[in-house]
């Protein structure tokens, strides 16, 4: 039953992660062939129309990067497709680098000026180097730590997630302002990731006494 529940758990867990994800991915895809047109009283649409290429790029970049996040993590693929795994990684890598550029510029102005701004330039920042090391340790065939590289970088990628769920939930739900909900989704959505995911990876919830001492040392 112990090893029962926690195997459903994952099961249910990755299934939710997997549909919002795809959600969110349709969302910003969608953007690419009906932009959205500015609300009145809407900030972020309305920055969205002065921003240029940015934010198609990072709706792009982002959106196939969400779309392929949860094949990525498929120990299934990854054993028995080892080639799709090795393309759709490309992919997502790709889609990496296009969005956390894009991300990057779209910070220097972003809505609530340089408390949102920094945030959010430190998650494309974060997002960019955490897919970087993830292939370079890959080139290597060092794979142990190209995949707790990895489960980082699409922990920084489900930030786009974790975004609108603060906001539906500030702005929605409990009718905060704008600005305070704001600022707090522009740091919570990756720090509180990043966090989960270190305690994902720390967990000796598939490992014995002796190999969780060993991937506790190794995990870096």
């Amino acid at each position: 039953m112990s090893y029962w529940f926690p195997k459903t758990l994952r099961w249910s867990a990755g299934l939710v992660f997997a549909l919002l994800c795809a959600a969110v991915a349709a969302y910003a895809l969608t953007y690419l062939f009906d932009p959205l047109k500015p609300a009145p009283g809407n900030p972020l649409h309305a920055q969205f129309a002065i921003s240029g290429v940015d934010v198609p790029a990072h709706f792009f970049g982002g959106g196939l990067a969400l779309l392929l996040a949860p094949l990525q993590m498929s120990d299934w693929i990854r054993r028995l497709i080892p080639r799709l795994h090795r393309v759709g990684g490309g992919l997502y890598i790709g889609g990496v680098l296009i969005a956390g550029l894009a991300g990057l510029s779209l910070a220097r102005h972003s809505q609530g000026g340089a408390a949102t701004g920094v945030g959010f330039g430190l998650l494309a920042l974060a997002w960019l180097a955490t897919t970087g090391i993830g292939l370079r340790h890959a080139l290597a065939c060092d794979l142990a730590r190209h995949r707790r590289w990895m489960w980082r970088s699409i922990a920084l990628t489900a930030s786009a997630v974790t975004l609108r769920l603060i906001l539906g939930v500030g702005l929605g739900v409990m009718q905060l302002p704008f600005a305070k909900v704001y600022l707090l989704a522009a740091w919570g959505c990756w720090t509180f990731n990043l966090a989960v995911c270190e305690l994902l990876l720390r967990w000796p919830w598939r490992l014995t006494p002796t190999s969780s001492a060993k991937a506790l040392s190794g995990v870096r």
